[in-house]
């Protein structure tokens, strides 16, 4: 059963920077592209950050240049660094694991606010 469990989401002040980060389970990790999406109140949920089995990223132009989406294929983990917050960036983020051949999973969310 695949599971995705995120953590490291909390409260920050502007400027600030948090580590998230998603524990995958039940999955060969290392054939998963792997993404950030992030939920704002009243709003969709759309892609922050992703990251290939080649490990080529992309970043959403709000996010290019604070954020940073890695992953460690050993730890079955996949990590986003955000610096430089805003109060735009506060929203539920989600762990999402994607094969090629179309098998997905999400994580439950964790809750960044970014408020002063």
């Amino acid at each position: 059963q695949v599971q995705l469990v995120e953590s490291g989401g909390g409260l920050v002040q502007p400027g600030g920077s948090l580590r998230l980060s998603c524990v995958a389970s039940g999955i060969s990790f290392s054939i998963y592209n792997m993404a950030w999406y992030r939920q704002a109140p009243g709003k969709q949920r759309v892609v922050a950050a992703s990251i290939s089995t080649f490990s080529t990223t992309f970043y959403a132009p709000s996010v290019k240049g604070r954020f940073i989406i890695s992953r460690d294929n050993a730890k079955n983990t996949v990590y986003l660094q955000m610096n430089s917050l805003k109060p735009d960036d506060t929203a539920v983020y989600y762990c999402y694991a994607r094969t090629d051949y179309g098998s997905s999973s999400w994580g439950q969310g964790t809750q960044v606010t970014v408020s002063s």
